[in-house]
């Protein structure tokens, strides 16, 4: 079921995720629900914050992205990045590896948006999979840039609080625009 997106503004964007201790009949269909948002979306990450869940949990696929390159290591070897997609991460723990580099990212949360951001090029990841399974993997490009924008959403960090005070501060008329609307939005819903 495609659920909505909440926006720029809405408090659920700055909460912490909790910890998912257990996958369950209910995480299971967050996820699927999940996936579908994000596609309808046109997505290729979205954190469980961004649809109303304070959780340590993103869904990422890098897959209809062609003209930004991904990097995967599996066990140290080079692989697919497509070969680990779709992707679930709970509970994912993100380690630099590489220098920061600077990208473009826009994020569903803040439609039409979009800004340089710096991050680091390479990362090492840990986590758990919606089988339970354990996760380590390291990876560079789109995919690195991704996992960082989506981890940062599941500690209520927003892509709008890494970039540079100028890009910022040129955002800042369309940003207030957003965050009055969704303030709007959220008090006529409680009405």
């Amino acid at each position: 079921m495609k659920l909505p997106v909440c926006k720029y503004g809405d408090p659920i964007l700055r909460k912490k995720g909790a910890h998912v201790s257990k996958v369950t009949p209910e995480i299971i269909q967050l996820i699927a629900d999940m996936f579908e948002t994000m596609e309808a979306n046109h997505g290729v990450g979205l954190a469980a914050q961004q649809i109303g869940q304070a959780l340590q949990l993103t869904v990422i696929d890098i897959r209809p992205i062609e003209d930004r390159p991904s990097t995967l290591e599996l066990d140290g070897q080079p692989a697919d990045p497509k070969s680990i997609m779709p992707l679930v991460l709970l509970n994912p723990v993100v380690k630099p590896v590489g220098e920061k580099v600077a990208g473009s990212e826009g994020c569903l949360s803040f439609p039409k948006l979009y800004g340089e951001i710096e991050r680091p090029e390479s990362v090492d990841v840990t986590a758990t999979n919606e089988k339970g399974e354990h996760l380590a993997f390291r990876c560079g490009g789109l995919l690195a840039r991704c996992v960082q924008h989506e981890t940062d959403h599941l500690n209520g960090i927003l892509f709008i609080d890494r970039m540079d005070r100028q890009t910022k501060e040129e955002l800042k008329p369309d940003l207030e625009d957003l965050q009055a609307a969704t303030k709007a939005a959220l008090k006529k819903a409680k009405k």
